[in-house]
């Protein structure tokens, strides 16, 4: 980011306006000179802070990943289940927030390696987060007796997949829409049950 508070400011706005244009117009056919417009700015300032749009998607990428990490963290309490529940809470509330900016890299992950590859490093941070849960648990005692980055991965899976389908794709047929409570419920006891609940220890 920019050094000067000036910069700061126009830097954040060229952001926010992306995250609109992104949500109105989709990522593929957002111009910049639309984000530039939306933001009060003119499209050559923007060349002062992106190279690109891909550069300008990468950033707000990187804000959603912190924005999970860092939310999981300030949601601890010391209770495994309200832990967990707290990280699905997060990321619920995250992956809808930046919601456009999610569907442009998982779009363009099927057409450019390089977007394959930040959609494999969002992906890679969810993982180390649960591995740290697992950590946890079997420190606590509790071994769900199936391999550690295997299962990480699954749930990572779960957590994306089951927000893809209710955020992004229009739900499920035949299968009644829930709630963000009831969301983050059934993806929290799917995880906590699945390292906690069945008693196996050491």
């Amino acid at each position: 980011m920019s050094g000067t508070s000036k910069g700061q400011r126009t830097e954040a706005a060229f952001l926010q306006a992306a995250r609109t244009t992104f949500a109105e117009v989709g990522y593929f056919n957002a111009k910049i000179s639309d984000i530039a417009a939306a933001a009060g700015r003119s499209a050559g300032s923007f060349y002062n802070y992106y190279e690109n749009k891909e550069q300008l998607l990468e950033a707000l990428l990187e804000e959603f990943t912190d924005e999970v990490l860092k939310g999981s963290l300030l949601a601890q309490t010391g209770d495994p289940e309200q832990d967990i529940r707290g990280a699905v809470r997060t990321y619920w509330n995250s992956y809808r927030k930046y919601l456009p900016e999610l569907i442009g890299v998982f779009q363009m992950s099927m057409r450019d390696d390089a977007y394959t590859a930040r959609w494999r490093r969002i992906r890679g941070a969810g993982i180390r987060e649960v591995i740290t849960t697992l950590h946890n648990a079997e420190r606590a005692g509790h071994n769900p007796g199936l391999p550690e980055r295997q299962l990480a991965s699954a749930i990572v899976s779960m957590l994306e997949g089951f927000c893809w389908v209710w955020l992004a794709a229009g739900g499920d047929e035949d299968v009644e829409t829930p709630d963000d409570d009831s969301a983050v419920d059934i993806l929290s006891a799917i995880w906590y049950r699945t390292v906690y609940g069945n008693g196996a220890t050491h």
